[in-house]
C-alpha cells in the first residue's frame, strides 16, 4: 500500500496505520462475495475503530473512482478505499481471485488471509485477539 490514492486522489500511506490492525480487502464493484463482506466491515469499523481497527479497502475497478464513489455512497462505506495501482496485490503475493482479504496486526504483519468471501464473525474473531 505504499503510495495508493484512495477516491478523491489524496494519497494514502501504509505509515498511516502504524500501531493499528488492518483489515486489507482486495475487491471491486461488481464482485457478488465482496459486496456480501462489505455490510460485516462497515459494522466492525463501527464497532472496533475506536480500538485501533482500520479497514482499507483496494478497489481493482478499471473505471476507477467515477463507479468506486457511488458505490461507496450505496452501501454506507465508512472506511478509506483506496484504487489499485496494479502493483500492491503483487506485494502481498499476488491476488489470484476477489475477494481477498488480509488481516495485519499491530506491528505490520500480515495474521490471517482469507480468499474468497468470509464471513464477518471470522473476521471479528480475528481481530479480538490481535486488538489486546
Amino acid at each position: 500500500m505504499l503510495g495508493l490514492k484512495d477516491v478523491d486522489g489524496k494519497p494514502v500511506k501504509s505509515s498511516d496505520f502504524a500501531g493499528k490492525v488492518v483489515i486489507l480487502d482486495f475487491w471491486a464493484t461488481w464482485c457478488g462475495p465482496c459486496r456480501q463482506e462489505i455490510p460485516g466491515f462497515v459494522e466492525l469499523q463501527k464497532q472496533y475503530g475506536k480500538e485501533g481497527l482500520v479497514i482499507v479497502g483496494v478497489s481493482l475497478d478499471d473505471q476507477g473512482p467515477k463507479i468506486v464513489k457511488p458505490f461507496m455512497k450505496k452501501y454506507e462505506i465508512n472506511y478509506p478505499i483506496v484504487m489499485d495501482d496494479g502493483k500492491t496485490a503483487d506485494l502481498f503475493g499476488g491476488v489470484e481471485a476477489i475477494p481477498t482479504t488480509f488481516v495485519i496486526d499491530r506491528e505490520g504483519k500480515i495474521a490471517h488471509k482469507h480468499v474468497g468471501y468470509a464471513p464477518k464473525n471470522q473476521f471479528e474473531k480475528e481481530i479480538k485477539a490481535l486488538l489486546k
